[in-house]
């Protein structure tokens, strides 16, 4: 089993050209390896993970102060699932595609999915063990070799993320590094064969760039602004419980978090009141102090800084806050937060909050909605409250997204038989299930002539 990444910079360097190149070596094997072969190393992992659930749990909250419930469903109970679901269906997903050729039906014609090769995968802060290990199940269900970059910015989880994977595989197939931006920039030097990267549209550039270097084909799972429409008769109570619990759940620090909202003027006080009232209800005390335990840190200082300058100059502009409104800086705490009196103009329309703020607009009529979205980059999620049919398809006609749920928030991504990715500035490719054993295959074609 692979060591931890010494510290020296030059004795690391060394480390990741000498796993390189081992797993250059080792990719043909695990290529050819038979599906039995896989599950058996997926059972490993899924077993890895259930045995360090304890440490899961510790070094989460140390990192980010996450409720305990959170850290069970995201970064333990959806892994093995993830895991589980790789081990079901990897003997149908292995299964060649025959295919009729048209110009001589008496040949044959397969679509084989073979393994992409080595691949990097670059993991985020925000869910540092499930937005790793799940792309990982699928990487080593297709049959590849991977080496693993864990983010600095939760270092207690990186450390018993790296302890799971070094637990189930040999370094040869796959391996972890640690460390800071320089490891990662060490990595993206070397000619992987795929790179899966989730993170900020910004840094999403600058892995495709290198990758560009060496012709890898990439997964980028970046984020964006992501709008929610609320229509003429829309259940506003629903609404504003649905986007209480999203700005609460790991405080707003999600890809698919809504971003900011669009309703009718003659809506917007229900939709505060509900919201007020799901806040007060899963937040705070009845002595009117926030459970600090309930919502999770702002992930480092920095972070926080951007946050509260996007906050003030709303404000400076006029914004509104009507639930809300407290930034801690001392423990880095965002009460969940609604503006109104917003504008196009403030920096908090322009930039991703990634975080418990949620902006209100109001519109008189869809087209102004549809208008504002298609000025800007397309979102990674688009929610859309109506009970309109022809308003829904006007919205899903005239607009681009990643993934869309409507009535609802999160649905798109939770299914894991549909493809979950963005779409140009919120990304490219997807993955979940089939469609991530898909990102981390080539779909080779093989033609037959029969014999004369």
């Amino acid at each position: 089993m692979f060591n931890p990444a010494p510290h020296n910079t030059q004795d690391q360097s060394a480390a990741i050209a000498r796993i390189f190149a081992l797993q250059q070596q080792q990719q043909w094997e695990v290529k050819a390896s038979s599906a039995a072969q896989r599950k058996a190393k997926l059972q490993k992992l899924l077993a890895a993970v259930e045995a360090h659930s304890a440490a899961i749990v510790a070094a989460v909250k140390q990192d980010t102060r996450k409720p305990e419930h959170e850290i069970r469903i995201t970064e333990i109970a959806n892994v093995t699932a993830n895991i589980e679901r790789n081990i079901t269906n990897l003997d149908t997903w292995m299964t060649p595609v025959d295919v009729v050729p048209s110009l001589n039906q008496e040949d044959k014609a397969q679509i084989v999915m073979e393994a992409r090769g080595v691949c990097l995968i670059l993991g985020p802060w925000n869910f540092p063990l499930g937005l790793v290990l799940g792309p990982l199940a699928a990487a080593v269900a297709a049959g590849n070799c991977c080496i693993v970059k864990l983010s600095d910015l939760c270092p207690a989880t990186a450390s018993v993320a790296a302890s799971i994977i070094r637990a189930a595989f040999a370094e040869n197939e796959v391996a972890v590094f640690e460390g800071e931006v320089e490891v990662a920039t060490a990595l993206l030097e070397l000619p992987f064969n795929h790179i899966f990267f989730t993170g900020s549209p910004r840094v999403g550039k600058l892995v495709m760039a290198a990758a560009a270097k060496h012709l890898a084909s990439v997964t980028l799972e970046l984020g964006g602004k992501s709008p929610v429409i609320i229509d003429d008769g829309a259940d506003v109570q629903k609404i504003g419980g649905d986007l209480a619990g999203a700005k609460q759940f790991n405080g707003g620090q999600a890809c698919i978090c809504p971003d900011h909202v669009f309703i009718k003027k003659q809506q917007q006080d229900r939709l505060i009141a509900a919201f007020d009232a799901k806040v007060k209800q899963s937040v705070y005390n009845e002595d009117g102090s926030i459970k600090k335990e309930s919502i999770a840190q702002i992930v480092n200082p920095q972070n926080f800084t951007r946050i509260q300058r996007l906050f003030d100059d709303a404000i400076a502009k006029g914004a509104r806050v009507a639930v809300g409104g407290v930034l801690e800086a001392a423990d880095r705490t965002i009460h969940p937060t609604l503006l109104t009196e917003v504008t196009p103009d403030m920096l908090i329309m322009q930039e991703e909050i990634f975080g418990p703020l949620i902006p209100v607009m109001t519109y008189d009529n869809l087209d102004e909605v549809v208008a504002h979205i298609n000025a800007r980059g397309k979102p990674l999620a688009l929610y859309i409250y109506s009970d309109d049919q022809a308003n829904i398809d006007k919205i899903l006609q005239r607009t681009s997204s990643g993934g869309v749920t409507i009535n609802g928030i999160f649905s798109h991504y939770l299914e894991n038989r549909l493809p979950f990715g963005g779409v140009n500035q919120s990304g490219m490719g997807s993955y979940h299930g089939f469609f991530g054993f898909k990102a981390f295959s080539h779909e080779r074609a093989i033609y037959m002539h029969r014999k004369h």
